[in-house]
């Protein structure tokens, strides 16, 4: 281990998801295996540019792996946009006697940590913290799997009321750039049909799989959509649209938005963020910088910063398969 390295700060930034506490106790505890100080820097870059910093020990992050959110809270920083800004940040952050960071977030969050090492050269660890599951680079990001089960346990409930009334519920979920949420959730949950960014269904097809579906016999039906659907300007106008052109179906729409987010971290979700947070802490004291931790055939591996932020992910053409035959 590198002996240059005595202080880590860790932030979180974005939008939260769960098991960012997680990933926050891992990094906390690591450092605290190491020797090693560990600053908890409030509110994203917009505390690293206000000098929001507060020691953290192994004792300060007791019963956090089982709560959504984030402790160190989040925000939205335009003024990290700016080099005077950015300026500040690293004043403060050498004036506390910070020598790393390890920031959990999305894609904003990474952009902001390479500009920031590309800047002043310093020593920066990316933990992917996103329910979207949008990021390059790892099979899983932190909170994606809790959101899974969240969504399909609303779809389950959302499906009594559709079945007991004969319905067409369209259920939008997250996923602006993405379908992972909706392609995953909907195939979990049985849905009749899922609409995502990545695969123009177009209006027609959906008419004509909603007909078929109610001439099989099917009472009520299910169609999940990714809020980034290029079908429609929005779910609203899906559902007009259904009504206009086939008048026999009650159709309503389930807009489940930020509670995709909340609630207690699946195992899994505690799991992964345990193991990316050791790897985070380990990799800065081994000198590596300026990378994201992620899970690649479960095994952690390192991207470079860069990478995760301009490579895409890619939908599963199986699960695209799986969910054409499912839908018969």
């Amino acid at each position: 281990m590198s002996v240059n390295i005595k202080k880590i700060g860790v932030l979180t930034s974005g939008g939260d998801s769960p098991g960012m506490n997680a990933a926050i106790r891992s990094v906390v505890r690591t450092c605290a295996y190491h020797n090693v100080e560990c600053i908890g820097i409030y509110r994203g870059y917009q505390g690293m540019i206000e000098g929001d910093f507060k020691e953290m020990g192994p004792r300060s992050v007791n019963n956090i792996v089982n709560k959504g959110g984030t402790i160190l809270k989040s925000a939205r920083s335009m003024d990290f946009r700016t080099p005077e800004g950015r300026k500040k940040a690293h004043e403060n952050l050498v004036s506390a006697g910070i020598d790393a960071l390890v920031v959990i977030g999305g894609d904003g969050t990474f952009t902001g940590a390479e500009i920031f090492n590309n800047e002043f050269g310093y020593p920066v660890m990316g933990i992917p913290g996103t329910i979207d599951n949008d990021i390059f680079g790892t099979s899983h990001t932190l909170g994606y799997d809790t959101a899974l089960n969240t969504v399909v346990e609303a779809i389950d409930k959302i499906r009594d009321t559709a079945s007991s009334h004969n319905r067409l519920f369209f259920v939008e979920v997250m996923g602006r750039d993405a379908g992972h949420i909706a392609l995953n959730a909907g195939i979990g949950a049985g849905a009749e049909e899922i609409l995502i960014p990545e695969e123009d269904l177009g209006l027609e097809r959906l008419l004509e799989s909603l007909q078929k579906s109610k001439a099989s016999g099917k009472s009520s039906s299910i169609v999940v959509v990714s809020e980034g659907d290029k079908i429609g300007k929005n779910v609203f106008e899906l559902k007009e649209y259904v009504e206009e052109n086939l008048p026999e179906y009650d159709v309503r729409v389930s807009v489940l938005g930020h509670m995709q987010r909340g609630g207690s971290p699946s195992c899994f979700d505690r799991v992964l963020a345990s193991r990316l947070g050791v790897r985070a802490v380990e990799s800065l004291l081994e000198g590596k910088s300026n990378f994201m931790v992620g899970l690649y055939q479960d095994k952690v591996s390192l991207t470079p910063l860069e990478q995760a932020i301009k490579g895409s992910s890619k939908i599963d053409e199986e699960l695209l398969r799986v969910s054409d035959i499912m839908s018969t």
